[in-house]
């Protein structure tokens, strides 16, 4: 496994912790709690938009390099 592979997979399970635990906040604060689980979804989900647009300038980036 290269290491361009290995990047983009941890940006991906990155991403996408980002969104879980969003979505875990959103919906604690809709059940009632702190306004810290608002202020932390607001950053998982901004967290996860700019994960994309990194993964996306990664990719970019090394698209001429082989993902083996």
């Amino acid at each position: 496994m290269s290491l361009k592979t290995l990047h983009v997979v941890f940006v991906i399970s990155s991403t996408l912790l980002s969104l879980g635990f969003g979505v875990w906040s959103w919906t604690h604060h809709q059940n009632g709690a702190g306004a810290g689980y608002l202020w932390a979804a607001i950053a998982a989900f901004l967290a996860a938009i700019m994960l994309v647009v990194y993964g996306k300038w990664f990719l970019n980036k090394l698209k001429d390099v082989s993902f083996l």
